[in-house]
């Protein structure tokens, strides 16, 4: 069986591709520099005003409690076996029911989910999981272990052990691109697939362009 990595589309190459790329990223960081010198002189002027009010903090003894609300679900917590990770999620209703499962942005967590939680738990097993990295799940601190092979195979894990074979997969943002992929590698466990906010992985390759993007997906591949 090919890994997922063998799943994914390749960059595309050529010398126009890589100026266009050059030219949108010339273009981004642009907007961020002048983003980011307002932000400085903003950040410049309250510190002027009240220093000590600019850096304070405050540290929270309990989590708000609006993740603890029961109407929202249950809080769970599954260890998969491919890597031993321990994910957190939040389920809402009925065991045996068709599986939804929820997959966040970044940078957000379960909680992005909560309407979605009340509002299909009647239909369907609704799962909103905090991805790897995120929320409550484990963290692993180098940078391979959260290569795009290894967010799928996360998914695959979570389906089984939550004892199901296929789903509805839901996806945003970053989230979404992990759907499309596990889609793609594993789609006799996709029943049905909802992106939101993010393109087909072809598109966003090819208007990256090859090298285009210093975090490129074939960068976090490793390929």
């Amino acid at each position: 069986m090919a890994s997922p990595a063998d799943c994914l589309p390749w960059l595309p190459g050529g010398f126009m591709v890589t100026v266009r790329a050059l030219l949108f990223w010339a273009l981004v960081y642009s907007y961020c520099a002048i983003c980011a010198c307002i932000e400085l002189l903003k950040l410049l002027w309250s510190i002027g005003r009240s220093p000590g009010k600019t850096f304070q903090r405050i540290i929270r003894e309990n989590p708000p409690a609006c993740l603890s609300d029961p109407s929202l679900g249950t809080h769970c917590y599954v260890r998969i076996k491919d890597s031993g990770l321990r994910f957190h999620y939040v389920a809402a209703g009925e065991r045996g029911k068709p599986l939804m499962l929820l997959l966040h942005g970044f940078p957000e967590f379960w909680y992005s989910w909560r309407h979605q939680l009340r509002e299909f738990k009647s239909e369907y097993r609704v799962v909103a999981l905090d991805l790897r990295g995120y929320g409550e799940t484990d963290a692993p601190s180098h940078q391979e272990n959260y290569k795009l092979d290894c967010l799928i195979t996360d998914i695959k894990d979570i389906l089984e052990s939550l004892g199901y074979n296929k789903c509805m997969l839901i996806g945003h943002d970053w989230g979404g691109m992990i759907a499309w992929l596990v889609a793609i590698c594993y789609p006799e466990m996709v029943t049905k697939l909802i992106v939101v906010n993010f393109p087909h992985p072809s598109v966003f390759t090819a208007g990256l362009g090859r090298g285009g993007f210093p975090c490129s997906v074939a960068g976090v591949l490793g390929g």
